[in-house]
Order: C-alpha cells, then structure tokens, then sequence
C-alpha cells in the first residue's frame, strides 16, 4: 500500500515539472503587477507594446548607365566550325564596344553555350545530331546614353547574321544619392503617422524603442530588343531610337515607439 502511494505522489511531481518546463516564455506589461486587480492581470506580449508605424518614400531619378545584352550566335555542322564563325563575330561586336569608349571593365561575359542541334528521325526512332549552336553573350555597360542607338546599329554591322541582341536595361552608376532621399521621406512619414495617431487617440508618444529600414532593390528599366538576322529579322532603320525614361527609389522603414 505504502509503496502505491510513493509511485502516484512521483507520478503527480512528474507531470507538474513538465508543465512548468513546457509553460510559454510571456512578459507582464509594466506596472501590471501593481494593478492586476483592476486590470485583471492581462499579460501581453513584448511584441504588443508601443505604437507601430511605417513608411514610405519615393526619389526619381534619370538613368546615366544603360546594359546592353548582346553577342553572337553560329550554328554549323561541326563544334570547329561554329566556334570559328563565333570567334571571328564576337571579335568584330568587341572592336566596335571598345572603339565607342566602352572601357574593358564595362564588358562582362554572361554565357557561352556549346549545343547539339539534332532532329528527331522517324525512321531509327532516335534524335540524330545534325550540328553545333556556339553562342557567346555578353553584357556592356554605356556610360553615354545618347550614344546607345548608334552602337547598337555600329555592333548589327559588324557582326551580321550571327548578331543576337537580348535586350538593353537602364540604371545609375551611384543609387545611394537617391535612397538617402527616399529614406529621409520614409522616416518622416512615419513620424507624421506616428504623431497623427497620437493626436488623434489621445495618448503621449515617448522616445523610439525599435527602427527597421525594408529591404530594396536598384530599380532598373528593361526593354526587350530583339535584332533578327537575314534569316528573318529586320534591323530597321539607323539610327535605332532610345529613351531612357525615369527611374523611381524607394525605401520602407518602421519605427516603434513608448506609449504613455
């Protein structure tokens, strides 16, 4: 009999310790000791103190770089051949870049490809290798807008049908400028929020307990030209026509503030 009861009192012990450990972690809001009786000891979360605002901001600015996605693309019946044709394109599109004061640092490959090209052949029931797809892509940065047309039109010569333009995109070498803008605008709509909704609830702001800036992006504008070939696409007339439009920054931040 004694022993029966040493093993329930263990039993009960147990069970009490495990839920005190599984018990979740919770903060009493200050001064809710002191006037549990009248606030019914309500415990909230941290998470829940303060007023919480954001806000936003917003900077244009006009582009000053703009991204050329170009390079050469050959197709012929052997790996030798189409890198040969390759080779000799890309050397032409590259002169043309380099004798437009596109600097060696604003050239950067972005891919090369070496492909099997083949045709399905309904006879064997098998793909049969019919040749090789070499292209070499790059992308160049122009620091003179106004001159993007010309180059675009001066690379379509040099490097003929093997020429493929992916597209071209516009940025500015130096964002910071305009994110420090956006950011001040942020920061000070969230204070006139902040101060609106105290005015109008009637409570006290204190000081700034927690602010959080968003995460951003550099903005950038991207237009698809495609340049086809003699095997079905049209250069069109020269110069080629390009507006760079406006770009717009913007920045989010939150701010946190003690209520009284």
């Amino acid at each position: 009999m004694k022993r029966n009861m040493l093993m329930v009192t263990m039993a009960l012990v147990l069970v009490a310790l495990v839920a005190v450990a599984c018990a979740p972690a919770q903060v009493v809001y200050p001064g809710a000791a002191a006037n549990s009786a009248s606030a019914g000891g309500i415990i909230v979360s941290q998470q829940n103190l303060g007023l919480w605002v954001s806000g936003s901001g917003k900077a244009s600015a006009t582009p000053d770089i703009v991204i050329l996605s170009l390079g050469v693309e050959s197709e012929q019946p052997t790996v030798a051949a189409a890198q040969k044709d390759a080779v000799d394109a890309m050397n032409k599109v590259i002169q043309i870049l380099k004798s437009s004061g596109i600097a060696d640092k604003d050239i950067q490959t972005r891919q090369y490809n070496i492909q099997q090209v083949t045709r399905w052949e309904d006879k064997s029931s098998k793909l049969i290798i019919i040749g090789y797809r070499v292209s070499n892509m790059v992308d160049a940065k122009l620091r003179d807008i106004s001159r993007a047309g010309a180059i675009i039109d001066d690379v379509a010569s040099a490097g003929g049908d093997l020429i493929r333009i992916n597209g071209i995109s516009f940025s500015v070498d130096d964002p910071a400028p305009y994110y420090k803008i956006a950011r001040e605008k942020a920061v000070q709509a969230a204070m006139d929020k902040a101060r609106q909704l105290s005015q109008t609830s009637g409570v006290k702001l204190g000081k700034v307990i927690y602010m959080d800036e968003g995460s951003y992006n550099i903005p950038v504008i991207r237009n698809t030209y495609m340049l086809k070939s003699a095997e079905g696409y049209d250069a069109g007339p020269s110069p080629t026509p390009i507006s760079g439009g406006e770009l717009e920054f913007q920045a989010t931040v939150q701010i946190v503030y003690e209520i009284n």
